[in-house]
């Protein structure tokens, strides 16, 4: 209960929660960050941390039963597992098996982002290796993964190599910066990381979409003139060519912190990129919208307000799905709305699930054209079938 008035608090008035600091000084719950993913037969595959591994199991029943797990790790590390720095998985294209995830380090808020990989369907995994070549114990975390369209695995993470830089100096800097590397040899090694952006914000995830062109799209919470905490969209180029990073959203939301609400991105076969993502000026909202970089976004919706967070999108052909989590006096709900006019409209809100205890942020997920929710929650892992 007392997580839970921590929560409702934190919904209504982010800023009392806003920096990294107060975040970190909050009552522990159970850390129940977790990624799932399809692979191409239809088996699911589910990572999450337990005991210093991350840990991984499949299920061959939509989630009803989970096989006993592997540790990804053999030897034990501290990992962060929070729903914004949760650990990762994807798929290469003949299934090859990625995993990522955030290290900390001895330092507060600090930390590595470590990858390993499985070429044998889960039977061996290789020894994680740090993607970045900066070493310094410093903050690298918040990872993102996805393979793109020629099996290139690209990783994105928030770091603040640059802000110990310029405040050395004497210099203000706001936030963090986000960096990107990857791998064209299947994970065994990385490329030196590129800088995207200065001054994003500081503990917000990244979403990452593929294009219709195979390549890697990324939209996340950037910082604009004193604390404007809007969202920027890119394509990571891993061709030579300067990645061009835009404003996406213009709500002008002045917070002087991390709201620890990062956006979500599913982008459709005809090019529509499809965002969800979270503000509270005035009151907290959970908006949609049709990214158009350098402008507004198009039929921006707003999908649920006070007590929402934590938003997920996804699409297939003209069907559009948004599902957030909801809390309210007797613990969370799983909400769903759905668009199947390609996100010009949306009917209303549906309660899919519910858990009276602690829960992650949802994650959407296809199979056969069909969406799913990956819901962690302080009771068990739960897959949610959409209602079709």
């Amino acid at each position: 209960m007392r997580r839970l008035l921590i929560t409702l608090l934190c919904l209504l008035s982010p800023a009392l929660f806003a920096h990294e600091g107060m975040s970190m000084n909050m009552p522990k719950g159970p850390e129940l960050g977790a990624s799932a993913a399809f692979d191409s037969h239809g088996r699911l595959y589910l990572v999450d941390a337990a005991n210093g591994h991350v840990r991984l199991r499949h299920s061959d029943d939509d989630g009803r039963t989970l096989s006993a797990p592997v540790d990804v790790n053999a030897i034990a590390e501290p990992i962060y597992a929070e729903g914004e720095n949760r650990p990762k998985i994807a798929f290469g294209p003949h299934d090859e098996l990625y995993v990522s995830w955030s290290q900390p380090r001895a330092k507060p808020w600090t930390g590595f982002v470590r990858f390993a990989r499985s070429l044998d369907r889960r039977e061996h995994f290789s020894k994680p290796l740090t993607v970045h070549h900066d070493h310094a114990e410093i903050t690298h975390r918040f990872d993102a993964l996805a393979v793109d369209g020629n099996g290139r695995i690209v990783i994105a993470w928030i770091d603040k190599r640059d802000v110990i830089a310029t405040t050395a100096q004497g210099k203000p800097y706001l936030g963090a910066a986000v960096y990107y590397s990857w791998s064209d040899d299947g994970g065994a090694s990385f490329v030196p990381e590129r800088k995207l952006v200065d001054q994003s914000c500081e503990c917000c995830r990244i979403a990452l979409a593929r294009l219709p062109d195979g390549g890697i799209a990324a939209f996340f919470r950037n910082i604009y003139g004193d604390n404007i905490r809007d969202h920027a969209y890119t394509v990571l180029r891993t061709d030579g060519q300067t990645s061009q990073v835009e404003r996406a959203t213009f709500s002008d939301w002045q917070i002087a912190g991390c709201p620890h609400h990062g956006p979500g991105l599913a982008i459709g076969s005809d090019g529509t990129r499809h965002a969800v993502w979270y503000e509270a000026k005035g009151k907290p909202t959970i908006w949609y919208g049709q990214l158009d970089p350098g402008h507004a976004p198009q039929h921006p919706l707003a999908i649920a307000t006070t007590g929402a967070s934590h938003a997920d999108v996804a699409v297939h052909e003209r069907t559009v799905w948004v599902v957030w989590n909801q809390v309210g006096a007797n613990g969370y709900t799983l909400m769903l709305r759905r668009s199947t006019d390609n996100g010009a409209h949306f009917d209303a809100p549906r309660e899919i699930a519910s858990n009276s205890g602690a829960v992650a942020s949802p994650q959407l997920l296809q199979k056969q054209g069909h969406a799913f929710v990956a819901w962690n929650t302080a009771t068990g892992f739960r897959l949610i079938e959409t209602p079709r």
